[in-house]
């Protein structure tokens, strides 16, 4: 198989260097006697510089360990947001009884996670496109971990809260590691990858479940709380000694030489020769310069249409996903109201780990699903299910249905909630190129702590069934017509323009190089 190399077009003195084109020269004359080991570079050749995108350079960089300590260390971060709601879950049953706390109280303390959160989004976001992502990655990893402690330490629901709240900014920035691994990630692994750390939110909740069991059992909700805080400690050393800054976002900065150097330790990290992959002559093309993403950029004309066709998606099924799970919830919670029980508190453990199973099988589905079926048909196929799915529980509940067709209702809208979701994260962090990924997708996130905030007002409560049935149908619709919006991405560059989305087919090669051996490539894989 012939490989290629990039050069600039040879030109005289009098001739301007065209930026865009470049030369390309084969290693290999083609032939099918020639093996890889009769190939060589002529001395012409290596003196002249080469120059990749860093799409092309992200492909050299393949998969390997590097990948695999950046999806430990964004996925134990990305688990700390289900680990913070399922804390609280608990954490509100026993303290409403232990400190005596009034239902408002009891309100104010569980949303103010959601306050801190939404502040955090809109914060730390933009940050990550200003100052870079590492550094927001370990301020949000250090934050929920400092945080998470002091929570133990709470005399009163007032400092309680306040510690809850900052754990909750914290939360917000944790859309931030999540777009490190995408911008690491070559093409072909782009979709699977992002999808995997799916599951460490599910693990997430599982292990605040173990811990809940053991500790809550004894009445040592101070322990449970440190017990919760540990994971993101982990998350914070890793990220410390092994996720280094972004080189997409530092191309984009125009530091092209500090670029260069992380691929080449990045390298020497997934067991490669970084002077083979990135031989010293090798360069990074530069990119265009952006100015300081703002929420007024995404709202420009270049980004109006994307930007508001993901804040209705992220808003709703923020909703919806929230709205299915509390629905479920206080159906079957009304079905064993009169269960007595020894325990200082008592929880279904079961009915938890059955709900955790369905996010399992969702995201496992999300996988099969995002590069065979596309990232668009996925999400609107995922929500529509969920809709109907959580609609017809709701309705049937409302009959006194029997109870086992109630439990596969509401194991298939789980299913269905987080395939979909799942899908939505991917799709987010490839559609928005990097210089307004940070922003883009942190007001998105805030969009989607805003519906969760407004979900148990019209969910939750006193809300008759068929009407709660109503309006989750209604919401999933919308947000599967919100998500039929967006661009379809499967195959594409990280940072593909919005004329590459709408008009480029998706082939899995490179640009066609013409008769003069001109490539014409323009910044991403086509």
């Amino acid at each position: 198989m012939n490989t290629v190399e990039y050069q600039h077009i040879p030109h005289s003195e009098d001739e301007p260097l065209a930026d865009e084109a470049f030369v390309v020269s084969e290693k290999c004359p083609s032939s099918d006697t020639n093996s890889a080991d009769d190939c060589s570079i002529d001395d012409t050749t290596r003196a002249i510089n080469e120059v990749v995108t860093i799409d092309e350079a992200m492909e050299r960089l393949g998969y390997g360990t590097f990948q695999y300590l950046l999806c430990a260390a964004a996925g134990v971060c990305f688990a700390a947001d289900a680990m913070q709601l399922m804390l609280l879950s608990f954490l509100s049953v026993v303290l409403k009884d232990e400190w005596n706390l009034s239902p408002q109280a009891t309100e104010a303390m569980a949303s103010a996670v959601f306050a801190g959160a939404m502040v955090g989004t809109l914060l730390l976001g933009p940050l990550a496109d200003s100052i870079g992502r590492r550094p927001v990655f370990l301020i949000t990893a250090l934050d929920i971990s400092v945080f998470g402690v002091l929570a133990s330490l709470a005399p009163n629901v007032e400092f309680l809260a306040a510690t809850i709240f900052m754990v909750g900014l914290g939360v917000g920035g944790l859309t931030v590691p999540f777009d490190i691994l995408a911008e690491f990630l070559p093409r072909t692994k782009r979709g699977t990858s992002l999808l995997l750390i799916e599951y460490f939110w599910t693990l997430g909740s599982l292990y605040v479940v173990a811990v809940a069991y053991f500790s809550l059992h004894g009445g040592h909700w101070r322990l449970f709380v440190v017990l919760c805080s540990i994971p993101c400690l982990i998350s914070l050393f890793v990220g410390f000694f092994f996720v280094p800054e972004s080189a997409r976002w530092l191309v984009t900065k125009g530091h092209l030489k500090e670029a260069m150097a992380v691929l080449r330790r990045s390298a020497t990290q997934n067991g490669l020769d970084p002077d083979v992959v990135f031989p010293p002559s090798m360069t990074l093309a530069p990119e265009r310069q952006h100015r300081e993403a703002t929420i007024a950029e995404l709202l420009s004309p270049q980004w109006r249409d994307i930007t508001l066709s993901l804040w209705g998606t992220w808003g709703l099924f923020a909703f919806g996903y929230y709205g299915t799970v509390m629905a479920i919830t206080n159906v079957f919670a009304h079905s064993d109201k009169n269960h007595q029980t020894d325990r200082m508190y008592h929880f279904d453990y079961t009915a938890i780990f059955m709900s955790s199973a369905a996010e399992m099988v969702g995201t496992t589905l999300a996988i099969w699903a995002v590069d065979r079926v596309g990232r668009v048909p996925s999400q609107v196929v995922s929500y529509l299910i969920a809709g109907f799915s959580i609609s017809a529980f709701c309705m049937l509940a409302s009959t006194g249905s029997h109870h086992y067709m109630l439990l596969g209702l509401s194991f298939l809208a789980r299913v269905f909630e987080m395939s979909a979701t799942c899908i939505t994260w991917v799709s987010t962090a490839e559609i928005l190129t990097t210089e307004v990924r940070g922003t883009g997708h942190s007001t998105s996130n805030a969009m989607a702590r805003l519906g969760a905030f407004f979900c148990p007002f019209l969910v939750v409560g006193n809300t008759p069934l068929p009407v709660v049935a109503i309006v989750m149908l209604l919401v999933h619709l919308i947000t599967a017509a919100c998500s039929s919006r967006l661009l379809e991405t499967r195959g594409l560059g990280m940072d593909s323009t919005n004329e590459d989305l709408e008009d480029e087919p998706v082939s899995p090669r490179l640009d066609p190089i013409d008769e003069h051996g001109i490539s014409a490539y323009h910044g991403h894989l086509s």
